[in-house]
């Protein structure tokens, strides 16, 4: 692996990333999350008495929960993209800190939501330890992260076909780069591969219980359909009573 990925945290290569990113979270049709956010919010629990988005960008998220009643705090460590949350508004408030050192007390919030942010972590055990010790009992844990299939090597400017980087195991922790171009922009996507029992294990560490897991078809851009998912979903709770798991009561089904 060249020392282009790994002289940086990840917190620098977002931040180095940053407008680049707000220009393209804002565009529709640019990133995934335009076809995937509704079906990923019937994962997501109504609103209680504090909402955190961790790892929040420029707030798109934060802001969409807002619009659905949550009162929400959105965290992240680039201060730029806090800065853009900051200005663009919507009902939420924004702080910088690090996943993994959260300002906030034991059991602040009922829910916390992960957009696509734990893979871009560097500590994540640290960041789902601190995601659970700031659920209140019975709160849960709502996370989107890429699938771990799809990022298990190094990819500078093949897209997903490329995935598969010579000498980089599924099963070892490693540092990923994408770039993507699209409308005149380029975008550097970068973070780490985990495999999936680095997540259910980080998870299980933290005392969260996976109560709901679901790979969404994946849709490209041109709405045809991918055979691989693209996304991997899971709602985890803190319960309340550490023998007895908590009851989740959907707002609506759906068909998986």
């Amino acid at each position: 692996m060249s020392d282009q990925l790994t002289d940086r945290s990840s917190a620098e290569d977002w931040e180095a990333q940053a407008r680049n990113w707000i220009a393209w979270a804002r565009e529709p049709g640019f990133d995934s999350y335009w076809r995937y956010r509704s079906a990923f919010f019937e994962l997501v629990p109504a609103p209680g008495r504090a909402t955190l988005d961790l790892g929040c960008g420029e707030g798109r998220v934060t802001r969409e929960l807002a619009e659905r009643g949550h009162r929400v705090t959105g965290v992240d460590v680039s201060p730029t993209l806090v800065a853009a949350a900051h200005r663009a508004g919507g009902g939420g408030r924004y702080l910088v800190a690090d996943a993994a050192a959260l300002p906030f007390d034991d059991g602040e919030f009922d829910l916390v939501i992960a957009y696509n942010s734990l893979m871009d972590v560097d500590d994540l055990p640290g960041s789902v330890r601190e995601a659970g010790r700031v659920l209140a009992p019975g709160g849960r844990l709502v996370l989107s992260i890429t699938h771990p299939v799809t990022n298990p090597g190094v990819v500078l400017d093949g897209g997903a076909a490329a995935a598969f980087a010579p000498g980089v195991s599924y099963f070892e922790r490693h540092r990923f780069r994408s770039v993507e171009e699209r409308g005149g922009l380029r975008m550097e996507f970068s973070g780490w591969g985990h495999p999936l029992s680095a997540y259910t294990g980080a998870l299980e560490e933290a005392g969260l219980l996976v109560e709901a897991l679901r790979e969404p078809v994946t849709v490209r851009a041109d709405g045809s359909r991918a055979r691989v998912p693209f996304h991997l979903w899971i709602r985890a709770v803190r319960p309340a009573d550490p023998e007895r798991r908590t009851p989740f009561v959907p707002r609506r089904s759906r068909s998986w």
